[in-house]
């Protein structure tokens, strides 16, 4: 009898649902939005209902499926499945696994959402099913996911993996946590982008500073565009940035020790121009044993890593 595996990956905006089977082929994939505010509390009752009106389409039958894997974002108990914080859900000790639970009949499971796309890209990105692994995503913040003897790391309270907030400059601007300097204050898309707007002030040289004039700000991807055109501040910019995200990426990988590092989000899609530089800061910072036995890899899943890995966490939960 062929089985089902139910991905489900939660959003500020969209939530993102798929009906996956066991070899990972995605058999349908779909989106519907996120109810905010007050209609929070619905979102797994508009989870369980767009899940049965899509296994119904597909002919499947809801027992056929051996669980649903979800990621959410803020702070997971994964053990209980409870969400402990998700300020942009307004969820506060939220027993999101318990409900889905209720509704579904179904075994539930729920991860932070950088620990799901860290096991989906594992599973079938460019992880390559690694034992040992690190993701950092690169997008309005930094998030990360920590894979070690196959398994997510998710610590006492769910707080581990929480590569943003590493403290790289305790002199640093101030981040949306309440604390000074945290990686994603430098390495995210917005970080990249305060840092650029404070260079081209004092470099009128740059192909940045008309652009920033006429647009009135800049962004990660306008950099990295420079940096093609062979602009040195661009340049600069970024090899600032990959120098504080290199060193950042050595310390964990020196307690972790990892055969992949994987960088994922918006960020990733400046390819070689961001991957280059990150290697050279990285051997710089890192024991040379490590370095030997680490690989750098750009993210491969996109959008779909979510579902993915939602998906896997049931999987894995059957062995």
């Amino acid at each position: 009898m062929t089985k089902y595996l139910l991905g489900v990956d939660i959003g500020g905006t969209t939530i993102k649902l798929g009906i996956i089977s066991e070899t990972g082929d995605i058999l349908d994939k779909w989106e519907i939005t996120t109810q905010t505010g007050e209609q929070s509390d619905r979102i797994p009752h508009d989870i369980w209902a767009s899940l049965m009106e899509h296994l119904e389409a597909n002919n499947i039958d809801q027992y056929d499926c051996l669980g649903i894997g979800a990621g959410a974002p803020g702070f997971v108990v994964a053990d209980t499945g409870d969400i402990a914080q998700a300020v942009n859900l307004g969820w506060m000790d939220f027993p999101l696994g318990d409900i889905l639970h209720d509704l579904s009949g179904l075994p539930v499971y729920i991860e932070n959402d950088a620990n799901i796309a860290a096991l989906g890209e594992n599973w079938l990105g460019s992880g390559g099913l690694a034992e040992n692994l690190v993701m950092i995503t690169l997008g309005t913040g930094v998030g990360g996911g920590i894979i070690v003897s196959g398994k997510i790391v998710s610590g006492t309270n769910g707080m581990a993996g929480e590569i943003g907030h590493m403290t790289m400059d305790v002199h640093g601007v101030k981040c949306n946590c309440g604390r000074n300097g945290c990686l994603e204050t430098i390495a995210s898309a917005t970080g990249i982008a305060r840092i650029a707007q404070e260079h081209v002030e004092k470099h009128p040289e740059s192909v940045l500073t008309p652009l920033y004039e006429k647009k009135g700000r800049l962004t990660a991807k306008d950099v990295f565009d420079a940096v093609k055109e062979k602009d040195q501040v661009a340049q600069d910019i970024v090899n600032r940035v990959m120098d504080t995200l290199g060193l950042a990426i050595s310390n964990i990988t020196t307690i972790v020790n990892p055969y992949k590092i994987i960088v994922g989000g918006g960020v990733s899609k400046a390819g070689q121009a961001l991957l280059e530089p990150l290697e050279l800061a990285f051997k710089r910072y890192a024991l040379p044993r490590i370095v030997e036995g680490s690989t750098f890899e750009i993210a491969k899943l996109g959008n779909d890593a979510g579902i993915i890995g939602g998906a896997y966490l049931v999987k894995q939960h059957q062995s």
